[in-house]
């Protein structure tokens, strides 16, 4: 588990992947929990608070369940960490805050502040679509056959 992300993050973007992987299929929260291994009640308020934000769609009834609202390349990680109220948010990283202390203390904290940058940039440019790549190149990698993703 990654502790820059957190465990919520992490059970959110498994939950995205796993709908991305079949898009027009709607899936419920104890089919995604199941499929995933994640409890269904810590699953079913992520896919809530990202239905709000407008990433999933929702549906009622035997047939329903949660898929994506757009397509996959269309939803960078950014946006997943935003809806969860994750995102990297300058006052609460700390980037607006004023250098003070020596001058090792104020390399320090730029650096810090460059990285923050670096990182929202990346979140900003990275897609649930390039994660879905990456796992679909991962588990035909862990396969028995050995397989390997191209294109």
């Amino acid at each position: 588990m990654s502790a820059l992300l957190g465990r919520q993050a992490i059970h959110a973007l498994k939950a995205l992947l796993e709908l991305a992987g079949d898009p027009g299929r709607w899936r419920s929260v104890n089919d995604l929990a199941a499929a995933q291994h994640l409890p269904a009640p810590m699953l079913e308020q992520l896919l809530l608070q990202l239905r709000r934000a407008a990433l999933l769609e929702a549906r009622r009834g035997r047939l329903g369940g949660y898929r994506l609202a757009r397509p996959a390349g269309a939803i960078p990680l950014a946006d997943v960490l935003a809806a969860l109220g994750l995102g990297l948010g300058s006052e609460a990283a700390g980037a607006g805050r004023e250098l003070v202390g020596g001058a090792a203390d104020r390399v320090a904290a730029l650096m810090e502040q460059r990285l923050r940058a670096a990182l929202e940039r990346e979140l900003a440019r990275c897609t649930l679509a390039e994660l879905l790549y990456d796992l679909r190149s991962v588990s035909a990698e862990l396969s028995d056959e050995g397989g390997l993703l191209l294109g």
